[in-house]
């Protein structure tokens, strides 16, 4: 049978089924029916592919579809989703472009013409129009009316005069980020960052403004004028900020790690009508390649640096020694924290899901701050030992 029909049959709404194109490669069973809406030109591909009960596709224009985790009611309004996973409730305007290692949880969205790649935007993270921001995570805010966002016409630069992309941004942070707690982030419109940077909670970036360095104190607004014109000597090649760069990364995949046990200990135990086991593993896939990106950059890196530089030191450890820094990524990245920090975590969601049910977000919600504080410090305790062992590596020297 066609497997648009077969959807049709499961009762989704299809407007114009010969306008409509499912792969036969498409596993149907993995595709909802129930209140499920698909518009005129809509593809979906790939046998990976999950889409949940109340998801609409496709209202204001084409879409495509290739390899995505698509929960409930998430509303993919119109452009190309290929390798990104989507939680309940979020939602991206027309024109999108979101590429592989994307994932936008519970009620993130993206408005018209948005490019997203490597970007990981936690619950009510809201962009505007016309945006570029591949490789960042973004945290912050506690609900609807006090969110992050993210201004029209805003640019995120990720690739530089070396040619490479070791340039995650992050903006907030896994630790307390998956707290719900934190006070919103804003950069404003026509605005861009450069890459890599980092950002506390509370941080405004005011409209126009190019951020080229990290803001660490909370609270703060971040301004900046026209940069004076000139010329100087450049040489490509050169990477005098080579320590910063490498802590930002090692920083930004602790982060990542932290956020994939997250997803195993902690978001596991909400599985569910909101959270099905397919979607749960898509997250637990999509953070892996999330972490897989970000090292093989690195190792990338370390090819355009001279290990016989033996002028400086780090320049020197890191191209002569990649071998040993990626080995250490590998037995790093498993690393789960302080087992009885996680335990005891455990044991208080356990228990508020006992009270108050499966509703991830009203139960994360409910923590006071001390329980807070335990999960803080056990993924702050996963960032800093990823930090530290891999360090030690390139100290070694």
């Amino acid at each position: 049978m066609n497997p648009v029909q077969q959807l049709l049959n499961k009762g989704a709404t299809i407007y114009d089924p010969g306008a409509v194109y499912i792969d036969p490669a498409v596993d149907i069973d993995r595709l909802a029916g129930r209140e499920v809406t698909i518009y005129p030109g809509v593809r979906i591909f790939g046998a990976d592919t999950f889409i949940g009960e109340g998801a609409q596709i496709g209202k204001e224009g084409p879409v495509t579809i290739e390899g995505c985790y698509v929960g409930p009611k998430v509303s993919l309004k119109g452009g190309f989703f290929s390798g990104a996973v989507f939680l309940a409730g979020a939602a991206c305007g027309s024109g999108a472009h979101v590429r592989p290692g994307t994932i936008l949880e519970e009620y993130a969205g993206i408005a018209h013409s948005v490019g997203l790649k490597q970007t990981i935007l936690f619950p009510y993270v809201t962009l505007g129009s016309l945006i570029n921001f591949c490789d960042c995570l973004m945290a912050g805010g506690t609900g609807p009316k006090n969110h992050s966002e993210v201004g029209s016409s805003y640019i995120h630069f990720n690739f530089t005069p070396n040619q490479d992309k070791v340039t995650p941004s992050l903006i907030g942070d896994v630790p307390r980020g998956v707290m719900l707690n934190q006070s919103p982030i804003f950069l404003g419109g026509q605005g861009g960052m450069v890459g890599p940077c980092r950002l506390a909670y509370g941080t405004v970036v005011a409209a126009g403004t190019l951020c080229r360095h990290d803001q660490l104190k909370e609270n703060h607004l971040v301004y900046g004028a026209k940069p004076q014109a000139g010329t100087m000597p450049y040489k490509p090649g050169n990477y005098l900020n080579l320590k910063r760069i490498l802590e930002q990364n090692l920083n930004f995949i602790g982060n990542l790690i932290a956020l994939k046990q997250w997803y195993l200990q902690i978001r596991a135990r909400f599985t569910g009508p909101e959270l099905p086991v397919a979607l749960l593993n898509g997250l637990e896939k999509t953070v892996s390649a999330g972490i897989a990106e970000r090292i093989q950059q690195l190792g990338k890196l370390s090819t355009k640096l001279d290990p016989s530089d033996s002028g400086n030191h780090l320049h020197l450890a890191f191209a002569g020694r990649w071998a040993d820094v990626e080995g250490r990524f590998l037995k790093v990245k498993a690393y789960a924290g302080d087992p009885d920090l996680a335990g005891r975590f455990s044991d208080i969601i356990d228990e508020q899901i006992k009270r108050r049910g499966r509703s991830y977000i009203e139960v994360i919600q409910s923590l006071d701050a001390d329980q807070s504080a335990i999960g803080t410090q056990w993924m702050t305790g996963i960032v800093e030992s990823v930090n530290s062992q891999v360090m030690d590596v390139l100290l070694s020297v």
